[in-house]
């Protein structure tokens, strides 16, 4: 064994010998006789020996190019020997089969394997058939009509798939039993793979597309599609699957009998065939596909037919894509993933994800609740809400879809939060920061625009013929304050969860929120005008001083609240003209629209009419308005009398007055006036003129005047009426 030394004024580790043989007792006590300092250095000459150097940019860009050529020698390498070798193939495979043979016991061993096979799969569906027999008495069955509903037609489908699995699951059981009672653990080598592949799996794809397409009755389809395509579909989506199932069963069968897939390419070809099939059917059927992803929704956007037309193309798109990974990774000899059909599960699940879509918009079109209130209003909230399930759809659908991908990948979500994988993880964490986020926007911003378009669609319609007059009701506190919160809801949403997003790529958001600090700061500093019309709007609304809708004043200003934002207010005059108006520069508002209105009417008679007469009138007046179905619920007091209110030299001025919601008095104020006049004239009553009665000096005999006289003295009187007219327009 060797032995340590050194110096004691620096303790290297040149002259450390290691003993030999290098036992854990050796080490132990070669190590009790050095130096602390020399234990120290031999520890930093092995890490140093074992470290690998940091890659510098060049390293890096050969690595980059190095796997790209890679990639590429691999992708155009594996089809080439798969066609080099095309001639050789009837022969390994024949050499395949024949060792098979062998290992099974001759030709006669294949041939009772076989009829092992076709007995337990004979039995297992007589068993099948028996059990639904047995149970078709327990079972409700519907059978289809003509005017099914949405709920009808899911009943009878999935009664009916559910019919299918419980036989399909009797099947797999009773030939997985027999098959252990009468086969060998080699024989259910070869048999359990060939049912699983070539019998389970296409009747579990048939039992699927029966459900979704359902050929043979039209009126419980869920989807779009016409008697022919459907059937067309159904049958070549059985073949697909079983085309896809007799790849992974052959290239299984080759590698359990010794063969590389280097050795022959039926795998490559057959996996080939699988995509020119999808290819085909797309190409095919492209019509009913498009049919199918269009739906029958009336509220389709331009993105919906777009998909709708372009997702044939994408069928065979994302056919080609796969095609290319498969030969990559076979060519790179990545197959250990491939042989477990993870490639084949994610194409079913990115050729489902727009059919999905599809079934979304007929799901929302028949779950979505009803439309709240009529007219354009409710039938823009209407359609808004619909968008909004839509989207909120299509994000957890699309997470749901990455994720079954990535499982069949076998990858977790774990190895994505725990694993802390670089770059990629943090990529994956954004994303779904992003994706929670847009559906807490979705959510929020559905349940404000439901509660604002149910505000907005309650409220009493704008009467057009009194709109001119202004002083309309307005809507509620909420209509007025539910917008203002959407804004503010939508933008503190973003904002967070943007933080947050960024965040998890690992980048310090705490200079950024310091900054927005510094930055509001300055804002509020150089912008306290606006700042002040800020606040000012936020106790506005707090006091509930005006709604939209509502008629209001404002430093002379009249008009009807239209729009309110964070800032400031637009009034829109009866005549048309829109006002602008800050918060900060409101001293006060006159509303005329809260609660209730009082108008009062004066009418003017000459003096001998009897003032209870007329107070009779003005009360059965409001009597039959109060009746009338046309003011309904718009009346809190009814039209009535209020006695003389003054005598002038024209006549006797009798005051009436009713209260009513505001919006209404208008049109009630014009029919009181039409009614007054008619019951006027049906009592003898007219209304008093003022009149002008010239005294002429002398003249006893007016009746003797000429019609030139008269029109004289009428000219006179005009002019000294007009006169007084002037004169009492010009006093303060």
């Amino acid at each position: 064994m060797g032995q340590a030394s050194g110096s004691d004024g620096g303790d290297t580790t040149s002259d450390i010998t290691l003993p030999d043989p290098l036992t854990p007792d050796a080490v132990r006590e070669m190590v009790a006789r050095m130096s602390d300092d020399q234990v120290r250095n031999m520890l930093l000459d092995r890490l140093d020996a074992v470290a690998e150097p940091e890659p510098t940019a060049a390293d890096l860009e050969a690595t980059l190019f190095a796997k790209l050529h890679r990639w590429w020698t691999a992708f155009y390498s594996n089809p080439l020997d798969a066609i080099v070798k095309l001639p050789n193939l009837v022969a390994e495979e024949s050499k395949i089969i024949a060792k098979f043979s062998d290992s099974s016991g001759g030709f006669i061993g294949v041939l009772k394997l076989l009829g092992l096979i076709a007995l337990t799969v004979g039995v297992a569906y007589g068993i099948e058939q028996i059990a639904e027999r047995v149970t078709k008495s327990w079972r409700k069955r519907a059978d289809p009509t003509d005017t099914a509903t949405l709920r009808d037609s899911l009943t009878f489908l999935f009664r009916r798939f559910m019919r299918e699995i419980f036989g399909l699951i009797i099947f797999y059981f009773s030939a997985r039993i027999l098959g252990r009672m009468i086969m060998t653990p080699e024989q259910l080598a070869f048999a359990g793979p060939l049912m699983t592949y070539l019998i389970w799996w296409p009747r579990l794809g048939a039992a699927v597309s029966r459900f979704i397409l359902a050929p043979k009755q039209s009126a419980m389809r869920l989807v779009n599609v016409d008697d022919r395509s459907a059937a067309f579909l159904m049958r070549h989506l059985v073949g697909l699957i079983f085309l896809a199932g007799l790849t992974i069963f052959v290239v299984d069968f080759n590698l359990k009998q010794g063969a590389s897939l280097a050795e022959t390419r039926l795998g490559f070809w057959l996996d080939s065939f699988v995509y020119v099939y999808i290819a085909f059917i797309a190409w095919t059927a492209r019509d009913a596909l498009s049919d199918m992803m269009r739906g029958i929704d009336p509220d389709r956007t331009e993105y919906d037919e777009w998909i709708a037309n372009f997702y044939p193309f994408f069928m065979i798109g994302v056919a080609v894509g796969m095609w290319a990974i498969v030969t990559t990774m076979t060519g790179l000899g990545n197959t250990r993933q491939l042989l477990q059909g993870a490639h084949y599960s994610t194409m079913f699940w990115l050729l489902v994800a727009p059919a999905l879509d599809t079934a979304i918009r007929g799901l929302v079109r028949h779950l979505v609740p009803p439309m709240v209130g009529e007219g354009p209003v409710a039938e823009r909230a209407y359609v808004s809400t619909k968008r909004s399930y839509i989207r909120i759809g299509r994000v957890l659908m699309a997470g749901l879809v990455l994720i079954l991908i990535a499982r069949s990948w076998n990858i977790s979500l774990a190895d994505f939060t725990s694993g802390r994988q670089g770059f990629g993880t943090n990529l994956v964490e954004f994303l779904m920061m992003l994706a929670v986020g847009y559906v807490v926007y979705e959510v929020v911003s559905l349940w404000i625009n439901r509660q604002l378009a149910k505000e907005q669609t309650s409220a009493a319609p704008l009467d057009q013929e009194s709109a001119g007059d202004g002083g309309g009701a307005g809507g509620s506190r909420l209509a007025t304050v539910l917008p203002l919160l959407r804004v503010t809801a939508q933008v503190a949403i973003v904002v967070i969860f943007s933080l947050l997003a960024v965040g998890t790529l690992g980048i310090d958001i705490t200079p950024l929120l310091a900054g927005a600090g510094i930055l509001g700061l300055a804002i509020g500093f150089g912008a306290q005008k606006l700042v002040a019309d800020v606040v000012s709007g936020i106790f506005f609304l707090i006091d509930d001083a005006f709604r939209v809708g509502e008629y209001v004043e404002v430093g002379g200003t009249m008009g009807t609240v239209e729009k309110i934002s964070i800032r400031s207010m637009q009034l829109r005059h009866h005549l048309g003209l829109v006002h602008t108006l800050p918060y900060g520069a409101i001293p006060k508002i006159t509303n005329f629209s809260r609660d209730w209105v009082i108008m009062k009417l004066k009418f003017t008679v000459p003096f001998d009419v009897d003032p209870e007469k007329v107070r009779k009138i003005f009360k059965n007046i409001g009597q039959e308005l109060l009746a009338d179905p046309r003011f309904e619920g718009d009346f809190l007091e009814p039209f009535k009398s209020q006695g003389v209110s003054a005598i002038d030299d024209v006549g006797i001025t009798i005051r009436g007055k009713f209260m009513a919601k505001p919006g209404t008095q208008f049109m009630i104020r014009k029919e009181i006036y039409n009614r007054v006049q008619d019951a006027f004239e049906k009592n003898g009553i007219e209304f008093a003129r003022r009149e002008v009665r010239v005294a002429i000096p002398g003249l006893d005999h007016a009746e003797d005047l000429t019609d030139e006289q008269k029109s004289a003295i009428g000219a006179a009187a005009t002019g000294v009426v007009q006169a007084e007219l002037e004169k009492e327009k010009g006093k303060p």
